[in-house]
């Protein structure tokens, strides 16, 4: 994917930015409404993906109490600085309970509000009721600020150096917000209790952390990633890139996850075709992971709830064998 061997640019370079653009659609997705709903048949568990979210699991449900998201900070070490997150606990979150961790990363100009601010994307539905049909566990969902800068008054844009903090995050996310979690909310530890997932530019970033840290993440999803992972030339700049091609793999000596998944929409007016570059190179550099595309979703809501619907699917099937 660097410059030279990059698709066409009537491909990649799909519909140019106006000044005018809903830049918030870059973080949580654009709102689109469900034309392709899932399918409202009887749920099987089982290792299949299912391009559209089930009707069941994304509506809400009269006898499905839901948790609500708050807020917390806590101090960066990285960013010198302290930081805010979303949070989601399950309704009747308990002390005397332990519970997963989802770690959400949201799209470039977003913060920790980009998710828990939108109700479209269906995430309290999704988790609430694939837990209370026993699929899952309750589940806690943080939802942090991705742009871990030291200059407070950095600001992201589509440049390099203004994207640097977010390729910083993985310092913030390991050094810093984990261990707050870990030490402030009962948590279970481990990476088969440790998930992360991203949207857009988080998705990218999902995708980079788990290459660089594998070992903390059992289930990944990276939804509708953004370029810069490797060098390439979009229609919006070009990135230098966080590794070559040849890089886009896991240590031969790796303990991967269980379960990467890297989807998006075939609709994609953001980010193209890149999520599907990035599973061939995936796949040439023999990276195990799961590729599927979503039909007719955009870089919207439909593309978040599929991911992350798919991704706690595989968890719950693989926990099942356990």
């Amino acid at each position: 994917m660097t410059q030279d061997s990059n698709i066409s640019s009537e491909e990649n370079n799909t519909a140019s930015t106006s000044s005018t653009e809903d830049m918030s659609s870059f973080a949580s997705g654009i709102k689109t409404e469900d034309t392709e709903t899932g399918s409202d048949t009887e749920f099987v568990l089982n290792d299949q993906i299912e391009e559209r979210c089930p009707i069941t699991y994304e509506a809400h449900r009269s006898d499905v109490s839901y948790g609500e998201f708050t807020h917390g900070t806590y101090y960066s070490t990285t960013c010198e600085m302290d930081r805010g997150y979303s949070i989601l606990l399950p309704s009747d979150y308990s002390e005397d309970k332990k519970y997963p961790v989802l770690y959400l990363l949201h799209g470039i100009f977003g913060d920790e509000y980009s998710f828990s601010g939108d109700g479209s994307n269906k995430i309290k539905e999704i988790v609430g009721n694939m837990a209370a049909d026993d699929l899952i566990q309750e589940t806690i969902i943080v939802c942090p600020n991705m742009y871990a800068a030291k200059d407070p008054n950095q600001k992201p844009a589509f440049d390099n150096e203004s994207c640097l903090p977010y390729d910083n995050f993985i310092n913030d996310l390991v050094t810093d917000l984990m261990p707050h979690i870990e030490s402030s909310y009962s948590v279970l530890t481990g990476r088969e209790n440790t998930y992360l997932a991203g949207f857009s530019m988080g998705g990218r970033e999902t995708i980079y952390i788990t290459l660089k840290r594998p070992e903390l993440f059992g289930y990944v999803c990276a939804i509708s990633s953004a370029p810069g992972v490797v060098p390439t030339k979009d229609k919006f700049m070009t990135h230098d890139g966080q590794m070559a091609e040849s890089e886009m793999r896991f240590a031969e000596d790796a303990v991967t996850p269980d379960v990467f998944i890297v989807c998006c929409g075939t609709r994609d007016s953001v980010v193209g075709t890149y999520p599907k570059q990035y599973h061939e190179l995936l796949e040439a550099n023999g990276a195990d992971h799961i590729w599927y595309e979503i039909t007719g979703a955009d870089h919207d809501n439909n593309a978040i709830k599929s991911g992350l619907f798919n991704l706690f699917k595989q968890i719950a099937y693989e926990k099942s064998r356990n």
